[in-house]
């Protein structure tokens, strides 16, 4: 299989660019690094069967690659609230323009198509946990929208192009995923935790710490987004791990397991940061028979481990 993974150098994209280069599929990974890093993909460079590309897929002419994809799965995006409130134009377009780009190849290409959406699509939710279903309560001119809107319209861009195309699309709706190769100055909880334990520094938690929120581990995602591709579902489809957790416990759990005697404390709260965020994943294994297998005291386990080494 021919692929292009575009934001194939960021956390999530990197994942992925390994999971199917060990299925041994072709994979053409395009990245501006304005958020990614090579450091990402570095390790897969020797491998024949992989090509990076350091391009901003608004300007790059995506058309003049030179294989023929059989898939494209499109990632590129800037993906913390650091991120995107640092680059709100650029995230606005890579949504919008890029999406609209790499569908027309996909199009030209007859290749299925694979557009990572968000759980941000719900805003700050008043149905829990969230369902496919469920509309979302979002602030459209807030400091966040530029995300959840530009991820909104990229849905319904996706689904215009399957309506009126036929083109075979797919939109998972990601929940927060976390693993090694994140970004620790990425704005959200878990790296900030770990920059935190490793520094020495206190936890620092927005808000009274009451918020919940639930984690995959990013192997678990990679899983689900290679069930997706081999069905004939196109709708939205929500992927993360159902089990809560408030963020003073993601806390405990993290300084129990790093051995470190730090303190936590307590910040401001942020602009239209969700009280709860819990996916309803029943779809997900009605369609894909997939459920996540790592408990988040083995994923963060993990994670530490990898940073803790990367230190050394």
């Amino acid at each position: 299989m021919n692929a292009i993974v575009t934001g194939g150098a960021g956390f999530l994209g990197s994942h992925l660019c390994e999971r199917l280069l060990k299925n041994g599929d072709y994979v053409y990974c395009i990245d501006n690094l304005i958020t990614g890093s090579f450091e990402n993909v570095k390790h897969l460079s020797g491998n024949i069967r992989f090509k990076f590309i350091q391009e901003d897929i608004i300007s790059f002419n995506i058309e003049n690659i030179s294989i023929k994809p059989d898939i494209i799965f499109h990632l590129a995006s800037p993906a913390s609230p650091p991120d995107y409130m640092k680059f709100p134009l650029e995230t606005l377009r890579v949504n919008s323009i890029g999406t609209d780009r790499c569908l027309s190849l996909a199009k030209k290409a007859g290749a299925r198509f694979l557009f990572t959406s968000t759980s941000e699509v719900y805003g700050d939710p008043l149905v829990h946990p969230q369902k496919e279903t469920y509309w979302g309560n979002v602030n459209p001119v807030g400091p966040r929208s530029v995300y959840d809107e530009g991820k909104r319209y990229g849905e319904a861009l996706v689904m215009a192009y399957h309506r009126q195309y036929g083109l075979k699309t797919y939109l998972p709706r990601i929940f927060n995923t976390y693993g090694p190769r994140m970004r620790l100055n990425d704005g959200r909880v878990i790296p900030n935790f770990i920059s935190q334990i490793l520094s020495s520094k206190p936890l620092t938690i927005y808000g009274d710490g009451k918020q919940t929120r639930s984690f995959c581990y990013v192997d678990d995602l990679i899983s689900a987004f290679l069930l997706l591709i081999e069905t004939d579902y196109h709708l939205p489809v929500n992927l993360g791990n159902p089990e809560e957790f408030t963020i003073i416990e993601l806390a405990e759990k993290m300084k129990k397991l790093s051995g470190a005697d730090i303190s936590i404390k307590f910040l401001d709260g942020l602009p239209d940061d969700p009280k709860q965020r819990k996916p309803d994943i029943t779809l997900a294994k009605k369609i894909l028979g997939w459920f996540p297998t790592i408990k988040l005291e083995e994923g963060l386990k993990k994670t530490l481990d990898y940073y803790i080494k990367v230190k050394k």
